[in-house]
């Protein structure tokens, strides 16, 4: 599904430009010197660059195509800044450049000019294998003299046949803009809906069939830790395009989701039909197992492990998936092509399913979205049969008229059958059904389906050395981390990297004297890691006291929330969890506890932590639980995130006194 295109790009792709860009001196256009001497927006001296001027003109034509013109003026502020002085624009088999210039402003000397011959082109650096099988291009232009102080402008002109009459403006930037303009002009008896996302209701002027809109000083969205994709809190305007029939009426474009389905559901006709190569696989896959469930779990592990996803950008193709046979015989897919393949073989047990269109960044679409392509995955929603039975098969969604529906991403190498990652979890998606398209939420799976479950046995000497085994059991998400880390490792002696970085973040110093990995490649079992280790000087004298910590290892605590200026956005957790710590250290002959640390107990709607410190005989224990319920942590809430946070460090940096037996 094609990904909108970001600053981010533009500094991947930054090894591609040379480091000086050719040219010629010319004069800047006129529109880019009144840009120029016009006052800055507000800024902190934090800014790397602001944004003059913005200017962005959609024009439909009779015969359906669309011309774009987009304009921009930036002037750089710091060094990082650069970036922007890197025009780009994207094309494909449907779409093409007609026009691609740039041009700078240095706050002293002559006006720089570059052009489109002077572009690099390349794949979009961000699409997995992309290279192998895409039309789908990038041309990057750099401008001379992106510096600080200096003034860089570029144009780009496109023209194209959309698959959807659709389109959006998107005034604010993650820099301050001090001037925004969008025209969009129809031809006679078209008509435009345009919805509001981020910002109150703005009525365009009017000239005929010509409608305009500006913004001005439009502030910056600032980054914050964990705060929701940017493009799901910025300001947008969101258009609906209703071409004119030949009959003289307005014909439909995307008014109701629903609208969407139909059109996906027909971009998809035909594809799912199995050949009889697919349908001799599902039979030899299938022949052992007699229960629905059991066939459908064979079915999805097929498609993860022996199907290889590749990024496919065709152009239509960035929707539009492969038939089912391609995909079989090719071993091959992009996410749509490998939900298309597993829907058609669990056809095959009886079994329906339901594309599901979604974004994989939580927040970017929800229930207020206007209808519109916001989407870049497609998963499954498979209808369950009633006898389906499992306590593993956590992802299920009651739908009133489709029954019980289980959402699986095929794409997912790591995520067991009958779970989903922490982004889709809560996400809303497209459910493309037999009537077509319906916004639904995705279910939010339990804590427990995520989880770290470690124990460790230690003895302390005298001299504060901590020798001890730990294990841990990772399921869902935790394990998924550790599995998708791993699966890449190709030296032996790199698998206990994970291991290494854990027990740096707890232990001064330390050795590992043994590590094993359990269930790396077995998804539907839990991830295991057994290790030992020796930490010397784990615990401190004082006196002729020890001063110990009795949680051990891991971290749970955070500083996202200590900064100096409020928070604007909410926090976002990636998914639910559920991790309990049990730790048990033997203490040294001839030592007794003197002094304990006191249990915590904090409580909120979007989380909980829990520990406690007893003594047992000769052993010290520490056990605690910390769990993630709610994945969204409202502004109004954030004080009380501060205080969970705060409780959890305190409580890690707690000790015990151990002093000499009387």
């Amino acid at each position: 599904m094609k990904r909108s295109i970001t600053a981010g790009l533009i500094v991947a792709a930054s090894s591609l430009l040379p480091l000086s860009a050719p040219g010629s001196w010319a004069d800047a256009p006129a529109w880019v010197h009144s840009a120029a001497t016009a006052p800055l927006p507000d800024h902190d001296e934090k800014t790397d660059a602001v944004l003059l001027y913005a200017e962005d003109v959609t024009t439909v034509q009779p015969n359906g195509k669309i011309k774009t013109l987009r304009r921009r003026v930036y002037k750089i502020l710091r060094p990082d800044g650069k970036w922007y002085g890197v025009a780009r624009a994207y094309f494909d088999a449907e779409t093409k450049i007609t026009a691609l210039h740039g041009w700078s402003i240095p706050a002293s000397g002559k006006d720089y000019e570059v052009k489109e011959k002077e572009a690099v082109e390349a794949a979009p650096p961000d699409i997995e294998n992309g290279e192998l099988a895409s039309d789908f291009r990038l041309k990057y232009l750099k401008i001379p003299a992106a510096e600080p102080g200096n003034v860089v402008g570029y144009e780009v002109e496109q023209e194209g046949r959309p698959y959807v009459f659709e389109t959006d403006w998107d005034p604010q930037e993650t820099i301050p803009v001090r001037e925004a303009h969008f025209t969009l002009e129809l031809p006679p008896g078209w008509e435009y809906r345009g919805v509001w996302v981020n910002h109150p209701d703005l009525q365009p002027s009017i000239s005929g069939n010509r409608y305009s809109w500006v913004l001005q000083n439009i502030p910056a969205i600032k980054y914050e830790d964990d705060m929701p994709p940017w493009r799901a809190v910025a300001a947008r305007l969101v258009i609906a395009l209703f071409p004119q029939s030949s009959d003289g009426k307005s014909s439909k474009g995307f008014e109701t989701w629903r609208d969407m389905g139909l059109w996906y559901a027909n971009l998809t006709n035909g594809r799912r039909n199995p050949t009889p190569e697919i349908k001799q696989k599902v039979a030899q896959l299938t022949a052992s197992n007699q229960a629905s469930l059991e066939k459908m779990r064979v079915l999805a592990d097929f498609m993860q492990k022996e199907i290889r996803y590749v990024g496919i950008w065709l152009g239509i193709g960035g929707w539009q998936p492969h038939a089912a046979s391609d995909v079989f015989s090719h071993r091959y897919g992009d996410c749509k092509d490998k939900a298309t393949l597993l829907s058609a073989m669990l056809k095959e047990v009886g079994v329906e399913s339901y594309y599901v269109l979604i974004n994989v960044d939580r927040g970017e679409v929800t229930q207020d979205t206007p209808p519109q392509k916001q989407f870049n995955h497609a998963i499954l929603a498979i209808q369950l049969p009633k006898d389906a039975s499992d306590v593993s098969i956590l992802a299920t969604k009651d739908h009133p008229t489709l029954g019980r529906l289980l959402f699986f991403d095929p794409t997912d190498q790591t995520t067991p059958f009958g779970q989903l990652r922490g982004a889709l979890q809560a996400n809303f998606g497209l459910l493309v059904g037999p009537d077509g398209g319906e916004l639904v939420q995705l279910p939010q799976l339990p804590g427990r389906s995520s989880s770290i479950s470690r124990s460790g046995k230690f003895t302390l000497s005298p001299k504060g050395t901590l020798v001890g085994d730990v294990k841990e059991v990772r399921l869902g998400d935790r394990a998924r981390a550790e599995r998708r880390q791993l699966l890449e490792v190709t030296k032996e002696s790199d698998k206990i990297k994970p291991i290494e970085t854990l027990l740096a973040h707890s232990l001064s110093s330390f050795q590992i004297t043994k590590a094993t990995v359990t269930n790396l490649k077995q998804n539907d079992l839990a991830f295991g890691l057994d290790y030992s280790l020796v930490a010397d000087g784990y615990a401190k004298t004082a006196g002729d006291l020890l001063i110990v910590r009795p949680r051990t290892i891991g971290t749970k605590g955070s500083s996202v929330l200590e900064t100096k200026e409020p928070r604007k956005y909410p926090l976002e957790f990636y998914g639910p969890a559920r991790d309990t710590d049990k730790f048990e250290i033997t203490l040294p002959p001839g030592y007794e506890v003197d002094d304990l640390p006191p249990p915590v107990d904090v409580d909120y709607s979007f989380a909980s932590y829990h520990s406690k410190t007893e003594k047992a005989g000769n052993v010290l224990q520490y056990t605690r639980t910390f769990e993630i319920k709610e994945l969204s942590v409202p502004v109004d809430k954030i004080d009380e995130l501060k205080k969970f946070y705060r409780a959890i460090a305190g409580d890690e940096r707690n000790t015990a006194v151990l002093k000499p037996k009387s």
